[in-house]
């Protein structure tokens, strides 16, 4: 039956798998989308590591290959497409095959799965006084190195402040009560409670207050590629 004048036709409702499919989750997150390197920049990230690994600058490769220090720039930075016959003199000057330039192009997406109970148990420092460190994932590739590790201290352990070391850590109480010092600071952490920070500065339990104590701590610094 035709609609009367001035009524509008109502719209079909959409399956709620096609309202699923247009309305994409949020993560909560402050991360930038996922950006694959073009080839381009994967070769100029495997070049400039090249270059760096034998301990040589961008002009004395450029004089090495017969290239302009511009051009080289240019290719470390992956403006531009290098040509074969550029890419075969960059690899006679760093005397490595040509395909290593591209090893990095297909770079597989890591995943590192834990069962319960079979963390591998590390020796850091803190061992001695009664720290146990269950390492929970390892990153297998990339700039980032992420450690996550449980750290348990049983009812023979003792304060350790001397914790110092490169990146930042991030802590998140699971069992037990300490006073944690960072720095000048100290907090008193109970389950639930959390802590990030720079972990240049001394830092480590200064109170064991309820023990046994659990509590995740993820350590993060960037992999020394030069």
């Amino acid at each position: 039956m035709p609609a009367k004048p001035g009524t509008a036709k109502a719209k079909p409702l959409k399956a709620a798998s096609e309202q699923a499919i247009a309305e994409p989750y949020a993560t909560g997150s402050t991360a930038a989308a996922v950006s694959e390197k073009t080839l381009e920049q994967a070769i100029g990230v495997q070049v400039r590591y090249l270059r760096r690994r034998i301990g040589i600058t961008v002009a004395e490769l450029a004089t090495a290959s017969g290239l302009s220090g511009g051009m080289l720039s240019k290719i470390e930075n992956g403006q531009i497409s290098p040509s074969l016959a550029t890419l075969q003199a960059l690899a006679s000057a760093l005397n490595v095959p040509i395909t290593n330039f591209f090893s990095s192009f297909e770079e597989k997406r890591d995943c590192s799965f834990v069962k319960a109970g079979t963390g591998v148990v590390i020796e850091r420092r803190g061992t001695k006084a009664g720290h146990q460190y269950s390492l929970l994932g390892a990153a297998l590739g990339g700039t980032l190195i992420l450690e996550p590790y449980l750290i348990t201290l049983h009812k023979d352990a003792a304060p350790y402040t001397a914790f110092q070391h490169e990146g930042t850590e991030f802590i998140y109480m699971i069992t037990g009560e300490v006073l944690y010092r960072h720095g000048d600071q100290s907090y008193h952490l109970t389950p639930g409670d959390a802590l990030l920070f720079d972990s240049a500065a001394p830092h480590g339990p200064e109170k064991l207050l309820v023990q046994p104590m659990t509590y995740l701590s993820i350590i993060a610094y960037n992999r020394e590629t030069s």
